[in-house]
């Protein structure tokens, strides 16, 4: 499916700020609030939209320390077998399959350095995986929650 314009600014304002009201949607892009509400009815009803969430700083959880981590499988390791060894950790935040020599990459959140570390280990251990290799972040410079800016 892809979104109309004005669709897309609703997604947009909502991305910048879930608990946005439909009047002031409505205000930023010109229309009324029901018919904001309506659009994103339809969005829902339709996948485009598939969930309101709140953005919580790592930090503020007791997660001072971020990395990705690379993972190198075995042959014919399945994407879904990665991503249920994955699941287990709470301390991943995303992974995704990717081109390359990696396999999939693996963004972790950790309390310090000393618990990426063993987060590191565990990974390491998953029977499908043969080898990783990981960077730490230093300072996080742009994170964006949308595709693009509103129009």
């Amino acid at each position: 499916m892809r979104l109309n314009e004005l669709d897309e600014r609703i997604v947009h304002a909502l991305a910048e700020d879930a608990r946005r009201s439909y009047a002031d949607i409505g205000t930023l892009i010109g229309l009324s609030a029901p018919a904001v509400k309506r659009r994103v009815d339809r969005l829902r009803a339709e996948g485009a939209i598939t969930g309101f969430t709140v953005r919580v700083d790592p930090a503020a959880l007791g997660w001072q320390t971020e990395g990705f981590i690379e993972i190198y499988c075995s042959r014919n390791t399945a994407p879904e077998a990665i991503k249920q060894g994955l699941a287990a950790y709470p301390e991943v935040a995303s992974a995704s399959t990717v081109t390359g020599d990696a396999d999939a990459i693996v963004q972790v959140f950790a309390a310090d350095m000393r618990h990426f570390e063993q987060v590191l280990e565990r990974i390491a251990g998953e029977p499908y995986v043969e080898r990783t290799k990981s960077v730490l972040v230093l300072s996080p410079l742009l994170r964006r929650y949308s595709s693009a800016p509103p129009a």
